[in-house]
């Protein structure tokens, strides 16, 4: 719900989500929506601003993005029993959850299965690699006319910043163009890392003060930009302007707190932390490590973000499938076991909606190259924590990992799902460009089989 320059209201105001006042004048939360004080005191007095937030079981979440495809068949669904150019060459392996077996490189995560919620029949009809992305991201089928917000934006959007940690972070970049903001304001886009966490040496771009600027003249800098910006927004009011003051103040907050900075390190964690995650020093070969990735995750959502988008892996395996699966898979499973055990250890695990997502599966039948295509039909993904089931197998494929044959799970269903996790009602309406209303997500459903 916002207003145009002429103030004309859109939205039904019943979608409206009031914050406390404190909460208005601190945050910006106004000029994000496009609302002066006495517009919403005065929609106030008339009860046409009423609450439509549920209670949040997740305060952030951590999103776990394997992007190219990631075959299902070879790690949480595995078909023992299929003929053996369909099930590949990995072993089944027996997993803390009776009954159920994930692939013979999913050792680690196999023993953590009791705290996952594994769907097995995520289902869209997308074989294209960005429909699927767009798709995946934001719970809407791709459309010409208009790019979806992402759930890291949305829910930047919807709930901003906590502290001075950026809402929504992606690690180690946004790595697709539907991780972005779509329609909303680029001030809901991410903030990335810019490089891997795991190089030696690794720091964050633009997270320090420059050479020969103490906190003292920084601070004294800040105060003149702030004179300024005063002088020029009492002269013109224009969106660039707001959201380029938004970027400016997040920067700033970040740069004058050193806690918020050290979330984006691993300062100060223990060699049996990083062991936790599988983290190994950088040898002759140069080569990306899941586990410092996902510990910076976890810091960054203790430090305050809402959102971490996390991107791991080659996974569009067209030829030599397994060489690919075996480089990668091992460390995967280390670092996210480490991730669930660790979040679990810290009391984090509850308040933290851990997802593990791709486009699309692969195949059910390996190719003539020893790869596996593009399937969307059936595949996996993985919820754990922030209100999610406990130890779970929701839905099924058949017996060769094509199609689903119970409880298929959409796209429209599964976002829906994760925005009532944290307190965001799907069905509320955001301003398009041109002041047309679009609902979160259109025809989804929350879905209680998932929920704990």
């Amino acid at each position: 719900m916002t207003s145009s320059h002429d103030g004309t209201w859109f939205g039904d105001p019943s979608h409206f989500a009031r914050p406390n006042r404190r909460d208005v004048l601190h945050a910006g939360w106004l000029g994000g929506v496009g609302l002066t004080l006495g517009e919403l005191l005065r929609h106030e007095a008339k009860g046409e601003v009423r609450e439509r937030r549920n209670e949040p079981k997740a305060k952030s979440v951590i999103h776990i993005y394997l992007q190219g495809g990631f075959a299902h068949m070879d790690s949480f669904d595995p078909k023992p029993d299929a003929p053996v150019d369909y099930r590949g060459i990995l072993d089944a392996i027996d997993t803390s959850l009776p009954g159920v077996q994930f692939s013979s490189h999913m050792q680690e995560t196999a023993k953590v299965a009791d705290r996952l919620t594994v769907v097995r029949s995520m289902s869209h009809t997308e074989v294209d690699h960005s429909r699927g992305e767009h798709s995946m991201f934001s719970g809407y089928r791709p459309s010409p006319a208009l790019v979806y917000p992402s759930v890291g934006s949305v829910v930047s959007h919807e709930l901003g910043p906590r502290g001075a940690t950026p809402p929504y972070v992606c690690i180690p970049n946004q790595g697709s163009q539907y991780m972005g903001s779509g329609y909303l304001s680029n001030a809901c886009g991410p903030f990335s890392l810019g490089t891997d966490p795991a190089r030696p040496g690794f720091t964050v771009r633009d997270l320090s003060l420059p050479k020969g600027i103490d906190d003292q003249r920084f601070t004294e800098r800040k105060a003149w930009k702030e004179l300024v910006d005063d002088h020029f927004h009492k002269l013109e009011s224009d969106d660039a302007l707001t959201t380029m003051d938004s970027f400016y103040q997040r920067a700033y907050d970040l740069l004058g707190s050193p806690q918020a900075r050290d979330a984006f390190s691993l300062k100060g964690e223990s060699d049996e932390t990083k062991n936790l995650y599988g983290m190994k020093p950088w040898g002759p070969i140069l080569r990306p490590s899941a586990g410092a990735r996902f510990l910076v995750a976890r810091r960054l959502v203790e430090a305050g973000a809402r959102v971490v988008t996390i991107t791991y892996g080659a996974w569009d395996t067209h030829s030599y499938h397994y060489r690919g699966i075996e480089t990668q898979l091992p460390d995967l499973d280390k670092a996210f076991a480490g991730l669930i055990r660790d979040l679990d250890q810290r009391g984090l695990l509850d308040s933290t909606l851990v997802l593990v997502t791709s486009e699309f599966g692969r195949t059910p039948k390996v190719n003539a190259g020893g790869g596996r295509d593009h399937w969307p039909r059936v595949f996996s993904i993985v919820m754990a924590g922030g209100g999610v089931k406990r130890g779970q197998v929701y839905g099924a494929s058949d017996g060769l990992a094509a199609e689903p044959v119970e409880t298929p799970l959409s796209v429209e269903d599964y976002t829906s799902t994760v925005y009532h996790l944290l307190g965001i009602d799907a069905r509320k309406d955001l301003m398009t460009p041109g002041a047309r209303p679009q609902q979160i997500v259109l025809n989804g459903e929350v879905v209680s089989g998932l929920l704990g």
